[in-house]
């Protein structure tokens, strides 16, 4: 990249689904978002191209792609792509696709015979159009993440967020971290150690077994010691929220005090919010994607991990460390 583009400012650009997000990142930044259009036509496809000259230029392109109401986790796929690919014909420096929840994460792996492991589908997409790297952030699977992409990765956790929050919340009392299945226990172990360090005291750590087939779940098994705690299940993203209500239920029977729950990515798929809002405490959510429309607070609270992004780029644009952020 020349050094002129370190020498100047980032470019920031938000596609429109993730604009709001996007301006509270450079709300952060103490920037502007650079300005860019998108057209529908009638027949369904689409155009995106920005409004101002890219050549050289350290830019970086904002969009989460869940599904909503509006348009598809395809649909937001597509267009970033196709736009990270007009600023590569426009003589971009260096693009960084910055996803904070990056579909087919989960399709890392076949688990049946012929199965598709989309995950190194979508990653030779970005890399075919031109990406230089890939921000997002608590993927399903790190290392798959990491192995699926020849170009640059960089990945941030939600675990700092979380631990501020339950360190306010929880205080004095007894904790115990539960990963709902034992996929998950790395991510709950970091937010285990990151929240006795905050609250000063130990804190327990329990998972509970979980088997897939045929689209069920079963195995009932919870291991680990949760009665007369304060529990904090820690899941990346819930989707339908069995897999979560099942590991809350377990925890109840198991005597737990209070359980709660901190996502990373809240889906809430069909009526997963109303079926799990009456089972946890509370819920904790990043906002990597929009809070579900019947969403009440309490039992949910969303936490803004904008700047989170915003420290990411501004360390990645100058040549800092992504990974300390990790550590809060």
């Amino acid at each position: 990249m020349p050094a002129a583009a370190l020498d100047s400012e980032p470019m920031l650009f938000a596609l429109d689904s993730s604009r709001p997000f996007g301006e509270a990142v450079a709300e952060r930044m103490g920037m502007t978002l650079s300005p860019h259009e998108e057209r529908v036509f009638d027949d369904g496809e689409h155009k995106l191209r920005p409004l101002t000259n890219a050549r050289d230029r350290d830019i970086y392109v904002l969009q989460s792609l869940q599904a909503d109401s509006g348009l598809s986790g395809n649909d937001k796929l597509m267009r970033l792509l196709f736009f990270i690919g007009t600023l590569r014909d426009a003589g971009a420096g260096r693009i960084t696709a910055a996803t904070p929840y990056l579909a087919y994460a989960r399709m890392d792996r076949k688990t049946r015979p012929r199965d598709p492991v989309a995950t190194r589908y979508v990653a030779a997409l970005f890399e075919a159009v031109g990406t230089d790297a890939v921000l997002a952030m608590d993927v399903h699977n790190l290392a798959a993440f990491q192995n699926a992409f020849r170009c640059r990765t960089e990945h941030l956790e939600a675990n700092p967020l979380f631990t501020d929050h339950f360190a306010a919340v929880l205080r004095s009392r007894k904790v115990a971290v539960v990963s709902p299945d034992s996929g998950g226990v790395g991510r709950a172990e970091g937010l285990r150690r990151m929240l006795a360090d905050a609250l000063g005291h130990p804190v327990a750590a329990a998972f509970m077994e979980k088997h897939r087939h045929d689209g069920g779940l079963s195995g009932d098994a919870l291991v680990g010691e949760v009665a007369g705690r304060e529990v904090v299940l820690v899941d990346d993203m819930v989707s339908t929220g069995a897999t979560l209500a099942r590991a809350a239920n377990a925890c109840r029977a198991a005597g737990a005090a209070q359980v709660h729950a901190a996502i990373s990515h809240g889906l809430f798929n069909g009526h997963a919010y109303a079926n799990l809002s009456v089972i946890l405490d509370s819920m904790v959510v990043t906002d990597s994607v929009p809070p579900p429309a019947d969403a009440a607070k309490p039992p949910l609270t969303v936490l803004s991990c904008a700047p989170l992004f915003a420290d990411a780029i501004s360390r990645l644009h100058t040549g800092g460390s992504v990974s300390q952020l990790a550590e809060g």
